[in-house]
């Protein structure tokens, strides 16, 4: 797929795929619940509420009760995908994350709606650009963040039968489809592309960015491999090492910080392997985002396909 067929190619809201998903599931499987916080519309769980109203529980803009109520329903032999705005349910109810859930391994599904910076110009109290970071911090969460419509649906299939703790952060800002009819592993990168200059580690909304990088490098002789780092924890560590070994240079690109994000955590394998490589993180650097709309701020913050593009043909150059 090419660079021009990648920035004109339609594109969709994953939260649309997960609500559609979610319904098909709980067709099939009672013990499937929904709890959100007062956030039934923008969790996309109108068209749930409408077919299973007894189903769906809504706490009211109590985000800490409301993980405690999905923990209690797991412990009780249902199947509870929590759902808020990504920002409220990892920041006000953390210690729940970490005690109810995590710590007491209970299978809870939750649903981070409308992450990084989704709301644009609801400001910095509504990006969530910390949560990978503080999550990952947590023993015993699984962190998965699809990249596109056919990844969420696989991503919240697997969730549903993993009887594990797992935090899925479900994009609102629209992205095209890119990983084909792949299947989607838990705890595996998948390599969308090959390169043998280069590697990109995107993960979320920044994987159809780095493609497009990828194909505009191709034309300036440097060859990028892209993979999809849908699962951030477990991190897959031994993609990591083959393309240090392969490409001998890695950039990450996440719409997140990368103080404890996904390139903290693929640099903490790159700096204690035997052969380190060169390499850069794109993201948010420990600041707040400030108030814009979401395509402003990926500008900003240097997320665009030119600005990874740009990193990764200066990475391979300087280590050729």
């Amino acid at each position: 797929m090419s660079a021009q067929v990648l920035s004109s190619a339609e594109t969709f809201d994953c939260r649309v795929a997960f609500a559609e998903t979610l319904i098909e599931l709980a067709r099939e499987d009672e013990r499937i619940v929904a709890v959100c916080n007062d956030s039934v519309g923008s969790s996309n769980l109108v068209g749930f509420q409408k077919e299973f109203p007894d189903r769906l529980i809504n706490v009211g803009i109590a985000e800490q009760d409301m993980v405690g109520v999905g923990a209690g329903l797991a412990l009780s032999g249902y199947v509870p995908f929590v759902c808020g705005a990504s920002p409220f349910l990892t920041g006000r109810a953390l210690e729940q994350i970490k005690a109810d859930v995590a710590y007491s391994q209970s299978p809870v599904v939750l649903c981070g709606m409308s992450p990084g910076m989704a709301y644009g110009e609801l400001g910095p109290t509504h990006h969530s650009i910390e949560d990978l970071s503080w999550l990952r911090a947590i023993a015993g969460l699984g962190i998965v963040v699809p990249a596109d419509p056919n990844e969420t649906r696989l991503a919240v299939r697997w969730a549903a039968s993993a009887a594990t703790p797992v935090f899925l952060r479900v994009g609102r800002f629209k992205v095209p489809a890119v990983t084909g009819e792949r299947p989607f592993t838990f705890g595996t990168a998948t390599r969308l592309r090959d390169g043998s200059d280069v590697t990109v580690v995107a993960t979320g909304t920044m994987v159809s960015r780095a493609l497009e990088a990828a194909e505009e490098a191709a034309e300036q002789g440097v060859s990028v491999r892209v993979l999809n780092m849908s699962t951030i924890a477990p991190l897959d560590e031994e993609a990591i090492r083959s393309a240090m070994r392969e490409t001998g240079a890695i950039v990450t690109a996440e719409e997140a910080t990368t103080t404890g994000g996904l390139g903290a955590a693929v640099a903490a394998v790159v700096v204690t392997s035997r052969t380190p490589v060169p390499m850069r993180m794109l993201g948010v650097h420990r600041e707040f985002a400030p108030t814009g709309s979401t395509t402003f701020l990926l500008e900003h913050f240097g997320l665009t396909a030119a600005d990874i593009r740009q990193a990764a043909i200066g990475l391979a150059r300087e280590d050729a």
